[in-house]
């Protein structure tokens, strides 16, 4: 039986049950503002970058410059940089393969997803600083795994980044290459005048070419230290650490 108290569309107060973990993570993130943090990772990619090149001798994200030493080496070199170009260039296409499809695989703004990217990415860079902080490879020391298996886990993660910039539709931040990004920038017809600032396109490429300096003028300041290579690394785990944290709080996209 039914009593005249009881509500007639049954009970009409909001739940207020906690949203669960997963259904956190499954959310999808809103991408407005993820602008900021794909320029951040154009300063690790200008951070590890300086400090390879100068300890290593060859890039670990940037592969345009790895390409030229390869290249170079197939006709004869004394030195050993386009063996580790190569192992650059490798685990940086591998990297775009796996994390490409596990992008593709899942839905690829999801908090989850976007996080476990970052994670996986962080993991690399803190293997490679763990490799060079417990064996500290010289850099004029013969050519081994110490020096190889840290070029490829970071070249890797690298990858992990231009991807991401895919999947949150800022194709143009890649965190890899400039040279596109300069001349979109001085090319455009509004760069001599005061609207080029009211342009977001043009102030995230600005942004890019400032953040990879400020990475650089870091990496090489590692570079000249006496921790060198081991201190750029660290710094990268830790600016990746604050990158995963901003993605597990990061605001969902509104229904």
């Amino acid at each position: 039986m039914v009593n005249e108290t009881d509500p007639l569309l049954g009970d009409a107060r909001p739940s207020t049950r906690p949203r669960g973990l997963t259904q956190y993570l499954r959310e999808e993130l809103d991408t407005h503002y993820g602008d900021l943090l794909l320029l951040a990772c154009y300063v690790i990619t200008g951070l590890l970058d300086s400090s390879a090149v100068f300890i290593w001798g060859s890039f670990v994200s940037m592969q345009t410059g790895n390409t030229v030493y390869f290249g170079l080496g197939l006709v004869g070199t004394e030195d050993d940089r386009w063996i580790k170009s190569g192992v650059s260039i490798c685990g940086f296409c591998l990297g775009s393969l796996f994390f490409s499809t596990f992008h593709r695989t899942f839905s690829p703004r999801k908090r989850w997803v976007l996080t476990a990217s970052f994670i996986i990415q962080l993991l690399c860079i803190t293997v490679a600083a763990t490799i060079v902080t417990v064996f500290r490879p010289a850099p004029g020391a013969a050519l081994s795994w110490l020096v190889l298996v840290p070029i490829a886990l970071v070249a890797f993660q690298s990858s992990g980044q231009a991807v991401v910039s895919r999947a949150l539709k800022f194709n143009g931040l890649t965190s890899v290459v400039l040279t596109s990004i300069y001349c979109d920038l001085f090319s455009h017809e509004e760069f001599l005048s005061l609207k080029v600032f009211r342009n977001s396109e043009e102030l995230r490429r600005l942004g890019a070419v400032i953040c990879l300096i400020i990475g650089v003028v870091l990496g090489g300041l590692w570079a000249h230290s006496s921790v060198g290579m081991m201190g750029a690394l660290w710094t990268a785990v830790i600016l990746k650490t604050f990158i995963v944290i901003a993605w597990l709080g990061w605001k969902k996209k509104q229904d």
